[in-house]
């Protein structure tokens, strides 16, 4: 079997690395940047200021603040719209998961033209996007390096996923400096995404020596400093190294993909416009212990990386300290125990559970589910 290792060109890690944009941007022969950024003002003083960046570099710019959390297939639509009106020839997306999948929706129908829709999917895009600088301001998602992106079809309430080597960033960078300001909820929410990512990417069906090294020290680094990262949003090394943390958890899944709590988070988003990382960290534990059967000496690995004491249990009392593990972290950071507190409701798992099991996600999982074992998972997260 081949493998395949999808990963940024560049990748500029540590305090005040963005302010080199500018010469990675000149390097991309970039006259004129679209900046796709959210719709708060938050997201839009971050927009302006790495614009500001660029301008110093010689480089112009225009901010598209309409990435909303959720992105949609109305705001790629509007934002390839802009990137032709205003002339660009680059991409640069600044602020967590949302800005970042939005932007590389936008780049796939610049430069390929129809609807976003056409790109559902695995491997559908034809020509490669613009050159693609993204700033990642949280760490969670892992969006800035990854060749995935996640759009909600508003026609039919569902989240697109799409999967294809050309959406991944020319540079991506993680400033820690620019996630002092994530509020304690945040944190808490995309550390555990990163989590996941590394969780499921370590039992996937096609995990490598690779992505289970990046997926292993991923969990080590979130074991200890999410707490201290939640506690105290300005402690600068609890900020780097969960940076470095979620990067290595993209690294895991950009190239071993993930699993139905991925396919399942989805649709939970798609359906009620949930927050994904908090989603993801309802169901990990509930998944995961579904999960035991397929792979228990990999939860062993995962419970130790957690820093579980597993020594003189049999291979399965081990394996079940992970998902205790889990449930701890959670608990200490503020996760909600389940998905109803969110607003989800028991009458919609049945057609829940019908697409997530279509979710390119669940095509990597170690145990394969029935559509009743789907709901069974769902109904345990409420």
């Amino acid at each position: 079997m081949v493998y395949t290792y999808l990963n940024p060109a560049v990748a500029l890690m540590g305090a005040g690395a963005v302010k080199e944009i500018g010469t990675w941007a000149q390097m991309l022969n970039a006259k004129k940047a679209l900046i796709v950024s959210g719709k708060g003002r938050h997201g839009k003083a971050l927009a302006e200021d790495v614009g500001a960046l660029l301008k110093e570099a010689g480089v112009d710019f225009h901010v598209f603040a309409g990435a909303e959390p959720n992105p949609t297939d109305l705001s790629v639509h509007e934002g390839a719209e802009i990137y032709k009106k205003e002339a660009c020839d680059m991409i640069v997306a600044v602020g967590g998961g949302s800005p970042m999948d939005c932007a590389k929706g936008v780049g796939i129908v610049a430069t390929n033209g129809g609807e976003i829709y056409d790109y559902e999917g695995v491997a559908k895009v034809a020509e490669a996007l613009p050159p693609f600088i993204t700033v990642n301001t949280t760490a969670g998602t892992a969006s800035e390096m990854t060749n995935f992106a996640v759009i909600t079809d508003t026609r039919r309430h569902v989240k697109m996923v799409l999967v294809d080597w050309k959406m991944t960033p020319n540079v991506a960078i993680n400033d820690p400096e620019l996630m002092v300001s994530m509020p304690p909820a945040l944190t808490a929410a995309t550390g555990m995404d990163a989590l996941t990512h590394a969780v499921e990417a370590y039992v996937s069906t096609i995990a490598t020596p690779t992505t289970d090294a990046a997926a292993i020290g991923a969990i080590e680094l979130i074991s200890k400093w999410l707490r201290p990262a939640v506690a105290n949003g300005t402690d600068i090394q609890a900020r780097d190294m969960m940076a470095h943390a979620e990067y290595l958890a993209g690294i895991a899944f950009n190239n071993a993909s993930l699993g139905y709590v991925h396919a399942m988070a989805h649709q939970l988003g798609g359906f009620y416009n949930l927050p994904h990382g908090v989603c993801n960290a309802i169901l990990l534990p509930h998944v995961e212990k579904f999960n035991l059967l397929a792979a228990p000496e990999r939860f062993v690995d995962i419970a130790k990386a957690l820093g579980e004491n597993v020594e003189g249990l049999s291979t399965m009392e081990a394996a079940e300290k992970a998902i205790a593990a889990i449930q701890k972290l959670s608990a200490d950071v503020g996760i909600p125990s389940g998905v109803a507190e969110l607003g989800a409701k028991e009458e919609d798992i049945p057609t829940l559970a019908d697409n997530a099991m279509k979710d390119a996600c669940s095509l990597t999982n170690p145990r394969i589910a029935t559509k009743e074992e789907v709901m069974a998972i769902y109904k345990a997260a409420f």
